[in-house]
């Protein structure tokens, strides 16, 4: 079969770690007669200085052109360290899943074995735990309106706003995820406070017959946030909105002991889009030394979610166990000899 994957760098670490998802993504090609067309486009800060827009028109046609898109990082401590800065290399993220539709945010978490010790949290707590953020990825805090700052400046307002219809295609997804695995859903808001959480549960209240086999159980925020790191093994699917599913997700990521190791897909009414969960790491650029698993398991999700291809994303999973038992990782997760980014990549692909 062939299948178009466009691929969006973006910025400090991404180009390297893309392109080892492509050395493996062709191997795997190559064995199951497979044929990728992959072709690149500018998304984030690169795309700023190169056209003054952080995801211009080129670069959304390519993806609604696209089976599946595979995207890196964006962001420039020459944009981040500017709060006057008016167009940023993040406008350019959150253009792309308002255009593609992207609505709902699926990060699966979970250990490595052999990298247990690595987590911050004891073993006991995290040998096992095994559960999926789905962030609701469109609506909230991040795209309300009306948004800004006061004529004087001394002031500054942002509007959260939820639509039933979008809280309900979210928890559709959520149901739908729990049904295929422990059959449990935990729907973290803050209804105690905020009008759109309490929006929130009752639509999720409004759902819950229609989904007789699921155990729903509700959480506030700063609850989830504590009980994620005191028994991160008693949650199974967990569905939320915006932003609180983004500083969840990211408190949930460091579990596994590294934010290099956690894939996503963002998906919706379009072209979808896999990720690594973490950032642009300039600090790490062009030094051949960011790990590299995250997106290569981005692009084992990108293989089975968009393509339908369960077993060659399993080989790739199969094969980056393989790359942690025997020790063939970056710096950031090894005690002994550390490979290098592209290093990684090889072996991974000459194994697939």
């Amino acid at each position: 079969m062939n299948y178009n994957i466009a691929l969006l760098p973006g910025d400090g670490i991404g180009p390297e770690i893309v392109e080892q998802a492509v050395k493996v993504l062709k191997a795997v090609g190559k064995k199951f007669n497979h044929t990728f067309e992959f072709k690149e486009a500018l998304v984030g800060a690169c795309a700023i200085d190169e056209t003054g827009n952080p995801f211009p028109e080129e670069t959304f046609k390519l993806c609604m052109d696209s089976d599946a898109v595979l995207f890196g990082a964006i962001g420039d401590p020459k944009y981040d360290n500017d709060p006057k800065a008016t167009v940023r290399p993040e406008q350019g993220l959150l253009a792309m899943r308002k255009k593609l539709g992207l609505y709902a945010n699926i990060r699966p978490v979970s250990t490595f074995k052999s990298l247990i010790h690595k987590s911050p949290l004891r073993q006991d707590l995290v040998e096992g735990a095994d559960f999926v953020v789905i962030r609701e990825l469109t609506g909230g805090i991040y795209f309300g309106e009306p948004r800004g700052r006061t004529e004087d400046q001394n002031k500054a307002y942002d509007t959260c706003t939820y639509t039933r219809e979008e809280i309900q295609r979210i928890t559709k997804l959520g149901f739908e995820y729990a049904a295929k695995r422990d059959k449990r859903l935990t729907v973290v808001d803050k209804a105690n406070i905020l009008a759109t959480s309490r929006l929130w549960r009752e639509t999720v209240q409004d759902m819950v017959p229609d989904y007789k086999d699921i155990e729903v159980d509700y959480m506030f925020v700063d609850n989830a946030a504590m009980q994620i790191i005191q028994w991160p093994k008693k949650f199974d699917v967990m569905v939320t909105e915006n932003m609180f599913g983004d500083i969840l997700s990211d408190e949930a990521s460091v579990i596994t002991g590294s934010l290099g190791l956690l894939p996503s897909a963002s998906v919706g009414i379009h072209t979808s889009v896999f990720e690594p969960i973490h950032g642009s790491y300039p600090q790490a650029t062009g030094k051949d030394i960011a790990n590299p698993i995250a997106t290569v398991l981005s692009a084992a999700m990108l293989l089975e979610v968009s393509l339908d291809l369960t077993e060659e994303a399993r080989a790739i999973r199969d094969v980056v166990d393989k790359s942690m038992e025997a020790g063939i990782v970056t710096e950031d997760i090894t005690d002994g000899q550390a490979y290098k980014t592209s290093e990684v990549g090889t072996w991974l692909a000459e194994n697939i």
